[in-house]
């Protein structure tokens, strides 16, 4: 087993070294490749020239990985992914069209099948042209190769292997003996419910042949990472850590041009054209430093989400809460004020007074769930949450699929029917009220449309009258917005840092009415906010200085019970 780590990065991006780890590449197999690959001449540039001269030395490095890592006298192939993601203009596409030819001549398994994937069509049709285009510029190439414009398929005459372009879909694998797959802008498949199917499909295709090589080039989502994209991206960056080294676990080379860590914390550095070179490789050949200084000074121009969404795409700035110009402020110190140990348990436990909020809509929305505890001594806001949801909304909403499947696995978010969801946050209020949290008056709050089944539930487990406040939406949620601002802004409030708050945060758009502040969706449909309406509901309660009404006596015999313990 290779050791694929590279923990040193940092360093190495700072002074323009490798990504690549010292590896003992197979040199024969590495040359030859290399050597091939150099040959390639690129068909849309003015002179064509040969891409030892044109291509950037980062993907010379990557042929040379991608070759040199397969024996093939004890055909053991030494990496089995390569993951490889780098801002936008680099060229990517181009080149692994470029590669694709190289692994179809390198290939000596007859009636075999490559494929390049991308997400879109236009994509896909764009690396199929680049490659006609090369082999369109050699005889030899021509005479071996037999492009086939109506399917995107390129035959190999020599051997009858064809390397097929496809657009994404759950159908891509026909059961053809698969050699190679490479897989483009990743990130603009992390919302596809199916993605994650997909992939096991191409990993399980590969798997069948021990050369089976899967390459993976993308770039920074321009939201917060979902999905497969997600589970890669993580795969991938502890892979490059050393965390998995020694371990059993799939053979994946990182080369990730991220910026190194105090740099992409501060907004001043990444911001400095002077950095941007550590991250664009290609810097020179395919992109220009001042076309990138004006594109970037006039995405400025026009606000916050457009400055995020420009790094994310041109610097690899991940996005955690995507804040918009007409964003809700507190979006600023949110990620700030996370408390991970902050669970339920851990609330009831450090808080001497707690309130609820609810929050929901149709069968296509999240039911949110949120509970604020005031800190016992500090009197600090602490703020958990939670979201519900019908099976059904995977269907509804199938762009946000892969996202809330990513809420459900962190433990944020419960798929149920409808009946069995108010049961169990009902069930949460009766322990707030049991372990005596709860005040006597105005303990829930909600919003009071669509709520009448969620109050026969609460009132089954003795929550009703005066404990249940209605309350208007709306801009009279504008005090909890604001004080919301105000406490995250001073550090007074700690939430749990779920990825799904996370998510409704930067989905929240303020729209100023005449008698206040509302909070709306940045965009309808996919961007819920169902749990950040909750904290507000939650918030409005808690301002009002609430007194916890005690459990009574068998509260009072509990506390005496665990003080003799």
């Amino acid at each position: 087993m290779w050791d694929l780590s590279c923990p040193d990065w940092e360093d190495r991006i700072r002074s323009g070294r490798s990504l690549i780890p010292d590896l003992p590449l197979m040199s024969e197999e590495a040359e030859l490749a290399l050597a091939m690959f150099d040959e390639l001449e690129l068909p849309d540039v003015p002179g064509t020239p040969p891409m030892r001269d044109a291509c950037g030395l980062w993907f010379r490095e990557i042929v040379r990985a991608a070759f040199g890592s397969w024996d093939p006298v004890a055909r053991v192939r030494y990496i089995r992914d390569i993951f490889a993601m780098l801002p936008k203009g680099q060229s990517k596409t181009t080149y692994s069209a470029g590669l694709l030819l190289i692994i179809m001549l390198m290939n000596i398994r007859p009636r075999a099948e490559a494929l390049f994937v991308a997400p879109t069509q236009a994509i896909s049709e764009n690396a199929y042209d680049k490659a006609v285009g090369m082999i369109d510029r050699k005889p030899e190439l021509k005479r071996r190769f037999l492009p086939r414009d109506h399917i995107k398929t390129i035959v190999d005459q020599a051997n009858g292997t064809e390397l097929r372009v496809k657009t994404f879909d759950v159908n891509i694998l026909t059961g053809s003996i698969l050699i190679a797959a490479l897989v483009d802008e990743l990130h603009l498949l992390g919302r596809n419910a199916h993605t994650t199917k997909v992939m096991r499909q191409i990993r399980g295709g590969l798997e069948k042949t021990p050369e089976g090589l899967l390459i993976i080039t993308t770039t920074q989502s321009d939201a917060a990472p979902v999905g497969a994209f997600k589970d890669e991206l993580k795969f991938a960056r502890k892979m490059r850590d050393g965390e998995y080294r020694g371990r059993d676990v799939r053979q994946m080379l990182p080369i990730l041009y991220e910026f190194p860590r105090d740099i992409a914390a501060d907004p001043a550095k990444w911001k400095d054209p002077d950095n941007w070179g550590l991250v664009m490789p290609n810097l020179g050949r395919s992109v220009q430093l001042p076309s990138l200084i004006a594109d970037w000074n006039s995405e400025q121009e026009k606000g916050d989400h457009a400055i995020k969404v420009w790094a994310s795409q041109h610097l690899n700035i991940e996005i955690g809460v995507g804040i918009a110009d007409d964003g809700w402020r507190g979006a600023d110190y949110w990620e700030l004020r996370a408390d991970t140990g902050l669970t339920l348990e851990a609330l009831i436990a450090r808080s001497e007074v707690a309130v609820v909020g609810l929050d929901g809509g149709g069968l296509d929305d999240l039911f949110g769930l949120c509970v604020i505890g005031r800190e016992k001594v500090t009197r600090r806001w602490l703020v958990w949450s939670h979201a519900y949801a019908h099976p059904n909304v995977r269907e509804v909403r199938k762009d946000i699929a892969a996202t809330l499947d990513d809420f459900e696995a962190e433990g944020s978010l419960t798929f149920a029917e409808v009946s069995e969801y108010l049961a169990e946050i009902a069930a949460i209020v009766a322990l707030l009220k049991s372990e005596g949290l709860l005040p006597a008056k105005d303990a829930v709050g909600f919003d009071p449309n669509n709520i009448a089944a969620l109050i026969d539930t609460l009132a089954a487990c003795g929550i009703e009258g005066p404990m249940l406040r209605r309350l208007l939406q709306g801009p009279a949620l504008s005090p909890a917005l604001w004080g919301l601002e105000h406490k995250l802004s001073d550090d007074t409030v700690s939430h749990a840092g779920l990825a799904l708050m996370n998510w409704c945060v930067g989905n929240v758009k303020v729209e100023v009415k005449a008698n206040g502040n509302m909070a709306t969706k940045q965009a309808a449909g996919r961007a819920k906010i169902d749990p950040f309406i909750a904290m507000l509901c939650a918030a409005i309660l808690m301002s009002w200085n609430p007194t916890a009404a005690g459990a009574g006596m068998a509260g009072f015999f509990k506390s005496l019970k665990g003080a003799a313990a």
